[in-house]
């Protein structure tokens, strides 16, 4: 369709007979193809009512994004001068963003492609529209398309556009005062792309006074515009030399405020913000950017004497700072203060671990497999600073968060960056970390005897839980290559197996879980672990912690049997019930160990009901006489049963063992239940 075609000439196409239903989709279609010139059709656009204008012109802009890229200089060179006005005439006018995005895109494909002797005319006339006072809402789109064709002339063109940019820079500061939130975004962007467009062509005082705008629309109260300005600061830094002695505390300084009440966007792209300058501070070549006039070493490189160099960030710095916001948030941070682990909003601690994770990705698996056991080191410490001294009086709450931040990190990290054979390498120096902290752990103080060992033992146990429930996510990534981790004497077997004494429960279930998922993958590992479970058992039958520990190891494994490719003997069944009654039977000889006994014992028998009627289907008769003799026969005992745990049994019991549940079977259960109703109450509704 030529561009001077007129709608003389498809008028008839409107008259003709067309069915009522159809005719307006005929009639948007007839548009769209007169849309499809180089050149805007104003005689056709003209013809439209108002309210379609703005879809003919959306149209026409999505025509010229398409064929721009593909055309050849000869090709727009003629109509060159023409578009370019029409395209200036639609910055002034242009209503709708989406409609901006495709004009500025036209614009500086435009200028690439074909003459750039209108290049500044069209740069002046942008700045024009900005220096423009005027107000008024109805101009605001035209200020928004001068500032976004702006940011992608000078992303696009570069350099073409000679120092232009200086006084478009100034205008854009000082129009900041007066912006509302959709305009001090579309400065931050067009900063952004202006960075990206000249490099260090930019002059270092105007990279300066954009970092200082950028700065401060961190803390903006549009989320928007924290985004905008976070992903200047990151352009700021991959381009040009940062000063990190001097501004490195103000800048986390306020990007710890920005993380206050942020989304998931803006959480995102402060930590882009952080983790780059982290990254680029500690190892430049990183970007192989450095700024003009001067050098900044790397950590593999020396400076040649004479050189002006900048001293790079040191990885404990980097520490320093990505923990101090971790820990303390923006009230408590500094880097060099000492101030203890802190409330802070859930949203900064999230917004610091994604931090972490964009630092260790932007470094790269190489650096990160070379510095696993310091990286490991230092997130494992994290996690057991909230438990130190100085931190005893954090919630709950805030402990769990910060363990699960952590995990976080490590599962983002090592579990998604590194080979195969690099994270087996972790796995074992998660094992050695473990047994180093079993090393200090006095195993012969009984939990069961003094309420202080968990206060004591707190931080060895939030850094053995972390590493023992990471190390059972990465043996479930490698699957059957994580068998020598198992089986050969250097693995880590013995360190894991060893935390089911340890004096915390958070602990020893972290263990059994380990040890689950191990024996799912290794399905060879499944018998064993339970016969090493039972001996244990019976070797220290008067010691609390190893009956709980390992009694909760068993149950985990046959709880694994549904996934595991082999199951266990049925002798195992038998050693397992004949355990469990014997736990439940002695529980009241020794009154120290008399709940554990009781709990682990119904623990088991509940874990070999979870198999199914042919596990359990033998130990019928001794299961509902350990029932009628425990079942409670006042409110005061039922009580004391439901902490016990063998009201579970009867749920397990019905919800696996259906086929078993016989007349005479449902007989016992009457008989039983009869002696009080109050033990429904402890019956889930489900199967009562």
């Amino acid at each position: 369709m030529t561009n001077g075609m007129s709608l003389a000439s498809s008028s008839k196409f409107r008259t003709q007979a067309v069915p009522p239903l159809e005719n307006e989709i005929f009639y948007c279609n007839k548009m769209m193809e007169l849309s499809h010139s180089l050149l805007l059709n104003e005689e056709a656009i003209s013809q439209l009512q108002d309210e379609k204008k703005p879809v003919f012109v959306y149209e026409w802009l999505r025509f010229l994004n398409r064929v721009l890229p593909v055309a050849q200089k000869s090709d727009i060179k003629g109509c060159q001068q023409k578009l370019v006005q029409q395209l200036n005439n639609q910055i002034a006018c242009c209503q709708n963003p989406a409609s901006r995005k495709l004009l500025a895109r036209c614009l500086a494909v435009l200028f690439s492609v074909g003459d750039t002797y209108s290049l500044f005319q069209t740069i002046n006339f942008c700045n024009d529209l900005i220096k423009n006072k005027d107000d008024s809402p109805s101009f605001l789109p035209a200020r928004l398309n001068a500032v976004c064709c702006l940011g992608a002339m000078y992303e696009k063109l570069g350099r073409m556009v000679g120092r232009s940019y200086e006084e478009t820079a100034q205008l854009l500061i000082k129009s900041l005062k007066n912006s509302e939130s959709q305009g001090r975004m579309e400065i931050m962007n067009t900063f952004r792309k202006m960075t990206l467009g000249l490099g260090t062509a930019a002059g270092s005082i105007i990279r300066k006074d954009i970092y200082k705008a950028a700065r401060l629309l961190l803390t903006d109260r549009s989320l928007s515009v924290r985004c905008a300005a976070a992903n200047c600061l990151t352009e700021l830094t991959k381009q040009g030399q940062f000063s990190f002695n001097q501004e490195l505390d103000n800048l986390v300084s306020s990007c710890l405020k920005a993380l206050d009440g942020s989304n998931y966007e803006v959480r995102r792209t402060i930590a882009t913000l952080l983790g780059t300058i982290l990254a680029y501070g500690h190892y430049p070549k990183l970007f192989g950017k450095l700024g003009p006039g001067s050098r900044i070493n790397s950590p593999d490189s020396q400076t040649s004497s004479g050189a002006t160099s900048v001293k790079p960030l040191t990885l404990e710095d980097c520490w320093t700072v990505l923990a101090s916001g971790f820990l303390k948030g923006a009230m408590g941070f500094y880097r060099n203060g000492s101030a203890p682990v802190s409330t802070i909003q859930a949203e900064v601690r999230v917004g610091m671990a994604m931090a972490y994770i964009q630092f260790l990705n932007i470094l790269g698996p190489s650096w990160l497999e070379r510095n696993s056991l310091v990286v490991l080191i230092h997130l494992l410490d994290l996690a057991a600073s909230s438990s130190r001294s100085g931190s005893s009086n954090l919630p709950v709450f805030d402990c769990m968060h910060i363990r699960t931040c952590v995990c976080y990190i490590i599962r983002r990290t090592f579990g998604t960056i590194l080979k195969e054979q690099a994270q087996i390498a972790v796995c074992k120096e998660l094992g050695h970390l473990v047994a180093e902290q079993m090393n200090a752990v006095d195993l012969s103080m009984d939990s069961s005897m003094t309420r202080s060992l968990a206060y004591e033992h707190a931080a060895s146990q939030q850094i053995i839980v972390v590493a023992l429930l990471e190390m059972s996510r990465l043996v479930g990534l490698v699957g059957g290559s994580a068998t020598p981790l198992f089986v050969e004497a250097s693995g880590v077997l013995e360190a894991v197996f060893s935390v089911l004494n340890h004096p915390c429960l958070p602990s020893r279930m972290a263990s059994a879980w380990c040890l689950s998922r191990a024996a799912i993958v290794i399905p060879s590992l499944l018998t064993a672990l339970v016969d090493r479970c039972i001996a244990r058992i019976e070797h220290q039958k008067t010691s609390y912690d190893a009956i709980s520990g390992y009694s909760l190891c068993i149950a985990t494994l046959l709880s694994a049997i549904h996934k595991s490719q082999l199951g266990v003997p049925q002798d195992k069944h038998k050693k397992i019930f004949a355990l469990a009654e014997d736990f439940i039977k002695t529980a009241s000889q020794t009154s120290r160990l008399t709940l554990i006994k009781t709990q682990s014992g119904w623990l088991l028998i509940s874990a070999l009901m979870s198999l199914g009627a042919q596990a359990i289907r033998h130990h019928l008769p001794k299961i509902q006489l350990l029932w009628k003799n425990a079942f409670p026969r006042s409110a005061k005992e039922a009580d004391n049963e439901k902490q016990r745990g063998d009201a579970f049994t009867w749920q397990y019991f019905v919800l696996y063992c259906k086929e078993l549940l016989t007349d005479d079977v449902l007989k016992r259960i009457y008989i039983s239940l009869e002696t009080t109703l109050i033990t429904l109450g402890y019956i889930s509704p489900k199967y009562a």
